[in-house]
């Protein structure tokens, strides 16, 4: 079933190359009004709040990577497929490093190249999106053959 995306020029919302819009936030700020997610993926080192909508929870303490990395993975490419038919979220409490990070993660599943990843999360979503060099380096290694649908 598809919904209504999210809005291209909402705060946060983020186009991929194939179309898919993606919102990241941080938590720590109210959550925007209107739409709700349809999935959402937190990062948080801590059990995120409960939410009325599918979500996943990779655990991720701030400035760092995530604990497992093969989850996160997955996770990702869970959001990923969901942003084809839904509203996906990615947020941390900030909303720039991990969910930067998480969000270059994205643009190299749908086809940017790692080494351009940083750049066009910095350039389409926030200017300080990705904020440590193991972040950087983690978006570098970040290995993600395009899924085929």
């Amino acid at each position: 079933m598809t919904v209504e995306p999210w809005n291209a020029t909402d705060p946060g919302v983020l186009r991929l190359p194939s179309g898919r819009l993606v919102r990241g936030r941080g938590l720590r700020r109210p959550a925007p009004s209107g739409a709700t997610p349809t999935f959402g993926l937190y990062l948080l080192g801590k059990t995120p709040p409960a939410v009325t909508w599918e979500s996943r929870w990779v655990r991720w303490p701030d400035f760092w990577l995530p604990a497992d990395r093969t989850q996160a993975a997955e996770a990702l490419h869970a959001a990923w497929e969901n942003a084809a038919t839904g509203r996906v979220e990615i947020a941390c409490s900030g909303g720039r490093g991990r969910t930067g990070t998480a969000l270059a993660c994205l643009a190299i599943i749908d086809g940017v190249p790692a080494p351009e990843a940083v750049a066009y999360v910095r350039r389409h979503y926030h200017p300080s999106a990705v904020e440590t060099p193991w972040q950087k380096r983690y978006v570098a290694r970040f290995a993600s053959p395009r899924p085929v649908i």
